[in-house]
């Protein structure tokens, strides 16, 4: 288990923010992380999960960065699915 930064953006928000996740989180938490700066502030909530988009793929909720080959500084969106 290590730190490991990544870009992130809620789909319809305009700011990119840097989180740290654990390689070892499911995709859930990673969503929350990212999700957390954007969602009620310039993107309204929904009430629907939310899910992990990667190079134009959304990623099962249980899939960890490790899982995915996402490199360090790669964007993952966060769309409601």
């Amino acid at each position: 288990m290590a730190l490991f930064p990544v870009q992130g953006i809620v789909e319809g928000d305009f700011v990119v923010v840097l989180v740290t996740a654990d390689d070892a989180d499911p995709m859930t938490a990673v969503a929350q992380a990212i999700a957390h700066h954007g969602i009620g502030t310039r993107v309204a909530a929904q009430d629907r999960p939310l899910k992990v988009r990667y190079q134009g793929k959304v990623l099962a909720d249980t899939a960890t960065i490790a899982d995915t080959g996402c490199a360090p500084m790669d964007v993952l969106e966060v769309i409601y699915g």
